[in-house]
């Protein structure tokens, strides 16, 4: 079978199963169990639905960077933003050097709550024009990510990416366990642009994010849906 063919025939599959779960609850942890071995989200976002049961969640959303049936999955908050610490702040935690004009610049960045996982370290998620130390973990063809002093460094002394994202802390689920959330409603799913995840002011993502789907705020219901 050919890599095209696996994927379509993953696309029929996952179709065929999220009408099953939609029409009956019966059997349900077998269901999850399938539909994480046949999805991958990575580079998806996660759009949280207005009854989500966690607060830390409240209208969030969440760039997923890693997601497998056997290691679950790993994502960034990319619209909560820290009133907390400013990217100065934490260049002078980590006692990264930087020019005056810096935290004057219009262009610098804010710093996201990443999630409630590891809340003191740092991620940076960005274009795939930044090498860096070869520490990047390559998402896919538009988005990567790293974690380490170097790309705050790069960042800070003009040479950085050209479009980034830095949070502190990420989100995470144990294998199975987000399959699960999306079965019982508490997200939606939808393919992640770069504007959206990089230019998109942090406050109108969760609107714009469901708006790529055609879903109003307003009217949204707690059926479930995906992208």
């Amino acid at each position: 079978m050919t890599g095209t063919e696996i994927t379509n025939l993953r696309q029929m599959l996952r179709s065929v199963l999220w009408v099953l779960a939609c029409c009956a609850r019966a059997g349900q942890v077998g269901l999850v169990k399938i539909w994480a071995f046949l999805m991958d989200l990575t580079s998806k976002l996660l759009i949280a639905m207005p009854g989500m049961s966690d607060p830390r969640f409240d209208k969030s959303v969440v760039f997923l960077c890693a997601h497998s049936a056997s290691e679950g999955a790993m994502g960034l908050v990319i619209n909560h933003m820290s009133s907390d610490i400013s990217f100065v702040d934490l260049l002078k935690q980590v006692k990264v050097s930087f020019g005056k004009d810096l935290a004057s610049s219009p262009g610098l960045l804010g710093v996201h709550i990443g999630g409630p996982v590891e809340h003191t370290r740092g991620f940076v998620l960005h274009s795939r024009d930044y090498a860096g130390s070869g520490a990047a973990l390559c998402i896919d063809d538009r988005f990567a990510m790293t974690a380490t002093i170097d790309i705050l460094e790069d960042i800070a002394l003009g040479r950085g990416p050209s479009q980034a994202l830095l949070a502190l802390g990420y989100a995470g689920w144990g294998p199975g366990q987000l399959e699960s959330e999306i079965l019982a409603n508490a997200w939606l799913t939808a393919d992640a642009t770069a504007q959206l995840v990089f230019e998109t002011r942090g406050a109108g993502k969760w609107e714009a994010a469901l708006s790529t789907l055609g879903v109003d705020p307003v009217s949204l219901s707690s059926a479930a849906g995906r992208a």
